[in-house]
């Protein structure tokens, strides 16, 4: 058994999840944290970080929602600086790839006097499946702004495998580790891919940013999720300095990286995607 003590940060989200899975099957102690954990970390409340930081060695951070809002600049301010006075080794943060405010952040992490990896990802597979963009696929009619960004979508898969493999390697230590898939692909494109694994017609439809948000706002999301989603549409996904592959899965993981197909594939045989069909008489 491994004698490290970890704490995931967002363990029970997307790649949190997952990262945990990882540790502990390869022999870790591990602390999985959240809003409603035991102990629980309030991103809004700094009393909470004490507890979740206290025995443990490394930690994954995933700021919740994202690095984006503000606020985040101080949360990882104060939870860097009990890190290191709680005996942290080390700590690897979940960044996003194109993000001004992100990467303010990530400069946070590396003055913060800890070791550190940053690990940068591109916009995620697992939208479509687990997170905000799933109801639109169940309706059948995707409709999303930014039609010509071209995506190199990464697997929440590949993130965590990244994630838990630098975690535990000082090899990576001082690194910016920036994981994409494999492929660049439209909204349009991945839709068709989605159709296609599924056995379902699904329709894309490109809208305005400000539609997205009125559609946002008319469903009841709070404001800091408009706000946020707003921003990554137009200032990562318009960036065309975003819109490029890196091969650092490949690097760090020795193997290729998920392609959207894979994803897709694997997505719709679990019935994810299935909508049922209403019972006639």
């Amino acid at each position: 058994m491994k004698t490290e003590n970890i704490v995931v940060i967002g363990g029970t989200g997307k790649t949190g999840r997952r990262v945990v899975k990882n540790l502990k099957e390869a022999g870790y102690n591990v602390r999985a944290v959240g809003h409603s954990t035991t102990p629980a970390l309030d991103w809004e409340n700094p009393e909470t970080y004490d507890a979740v930081l206290e025995g443990m060695d490394r930690a994954y951070i995933v700021y919740y929602p994202d690095l984006a809002v503000p606020g985040s600049k101080e949360a990882i301010t104060t939870l860097t600086e009990k890190a290191k006075k709680a005996g942290l080794q080390k700590v690897v943060l979940l960044s996003g790839k194109g993000e001004t405010e992100a990467e303010a952040c990530e400069q946070i992490v590396a003055n913060s006097g800890l070791d550190y990896t940053l690990v940068r990802a591109s916009w995620f597979n697992q939208n479509f499946s687990e997170g905000a963009f799933i109801d639109f696929v169940l309706d059948g009619v995707v409709a999303l702004p930014m039609p010509e960004a071209r995506i190199p979508f990464v697997d929440a898969n590949d993130i965590a495998d990244v994630v838990s493999k630098v975690l535990v390697d000082d090899a990576y230590n001082g690194q910016t580790i920036t994981v994409t898939g494999p492929e660049m692909r439209t909204f349009e494109e991945v839709v068709g891919i989605m159709a296609k694994a599924s056995n379902r017609e699904l329709q894309y439809v490109p809208i305005s940013i400000e539609e997205f948000k009125d559609g946002m706002r008319k469903a009841g999301l709070p404001d800091s999720y408009v706000w946020l989603f707003g921003y990554l549409f137009k200032e990562v996904l318009g960036n065309p300095d975003n819109q490029e592959i890196s091969y650092d899965v490949e690097k760090v993981l020795g193997r290729k990286a998920i392609d959207f197909t894979e994803y897709a594939a694997k997505v719709a045989a679990t019935g994810a995607w299935n909508v049922a069909v209403p019972q006639t008489n």
